[in-house]
């Protein structure tokens, strides 16, 4: 089995924290995104991973690859980046690792997470992963018939069809298959909006009697913006806690103060007269003083004072004192 994970640029509905590290490498309860992505993947699927695919664009950098390399090699898997020069839509992303798209494949964009505890019907042509929402007006959709079998892709339907939701994870029994059709859209310039979409090549794929069916999710978590990753942060600290994961570092250094699981305490964080929590990611080598944090995600090497802190991100080497007489802001900050 192998993974292909697109991740297209740094997003930009993260800003600023997205500037210096892409949004698939934020951590999320301590582990970047796309790395709980492809864990959670793996188990889902219960087989040996052969090959992850990430598909980047060149200004990642080379330390970027180099993590993103470490993350497959955790899964014992190989891992391999490819570029994807132009954004010119999912399936034109997708088909940048076309050398890789051979036997069983995932897709899976690495902006998503979840939680799910199903058994992958490995006899069908694709299975595409959904979740139930109470507004499918939003989503892309499914629509099945009597036998369970997926029998429409509508993008944003005004009038319901159905609630089950497309979340961006695929299965497909034969990636040669998916690399063909995807391969048509692009000798043949078949776009929408300028781009070329990926449920184009699902619906020929349908059309020719491929068998889709849904794989449906407990929990979909979303991590487009600040507001909602510090919202999956919450959740995903929640279900850790709940499986009994030990998410506090043995190296918290803590004086009079007070952790109020769950919480992600990272490696040599320093806690003076403060309390930290509940659902807060704090990140290796931060230090926090006289300080109160809830419901909060706050990257590495961090120093807080004088903070009351609720629906909070800060990024990497950030430091915020709540009696600031003086401040430096770079581009895209936001303090409200």
């Amino acid at each position: 089995m192998k993974i292909i994970v697109p991740m297209a640029g740094r997003g930009s509905r993260l800003r600023p924290h997205t500037l210096t590290v892409p949004k698939p490498l934020i951590p999320i309860a301590g582990k970047p995104i796309v790395h709980r992505l492809v864990e959670d993947i793996a188990g889902v699927l219960n087989q040996d991973i052969e090959e992850i695919a990430f598909i980047v664009s060149r200004d990642f950098g080379t330390q970027v690859e180099t993590d993103l390399i470490a993350i497959a090699e955790k899964l014992g898997a190989k891992g391999t980046i490819y570029y994807q020069d132009k954004p010119l839509g999912t399936a034109h992303a997708i088909m940048s690792a076309k050398e890789s798209m051979t036997g069983p494949i995932v897709v899976a964009y690495a902006d998503t997470l979840f939680r799910a505890d199903f058994t992958l019907d490995t006899t069908a042509d694709s299975v595409i992963w959904v979740k139930q929402v109470e507004d499918p007006s939003a989503f892309g959709v499914v629509k099945l018939n009597e036998k369970n079998e997926i029998v429409d892709f509508v993008e944003k339907p005004k009038d319901f069809v159905s609630d089950l939701a497309i979340i961006g994870i695929y299965y497909f029994k034969s990636g040669e298959t998916l690399r063909d059709e995807l391969q048509y859209l692009l000798d043949n310039n078949v776009v929408k909006g300028g781009e070329y979409q990926l449920t184009d090549g699902l619906e020929n794929m349908k059309v020719k009697g491929m068998k889709f069916v849904p794989g449906k999710v407990d929990e979909w978590m979303d991590c487009g913006n600040k507001n909602v990753t510090v919202e999956t942060n919450s959740r995903m600290l929640g279900f850790l806690n709940n499986d009994g994961e030990n998410l506090v570092s043995a190296s918290v250094k803590l004086e009079n103060s007070t952790i109020i699981p769950p919480c992600f305490i990272g490696e040599n964080v320093v806690l003076r007269n403060s309390t930290v929590g509940p659902y807060v990611s704090l990140g290796d080598n931060s230090h926090v003083e006289n300080t109160i944090i809830k419901n909060s995600l706050v990257q590495t090497h961090a120093v807080i004072n004088n903070a009351i802190l609720d629906n909070g991100m800060m990024g990497n080497h950030a430091a915020f004192n709540g009696k600031f007489t003086s401040i430096s802001i770079g581009d895209y900050s936001v303090i409200e």
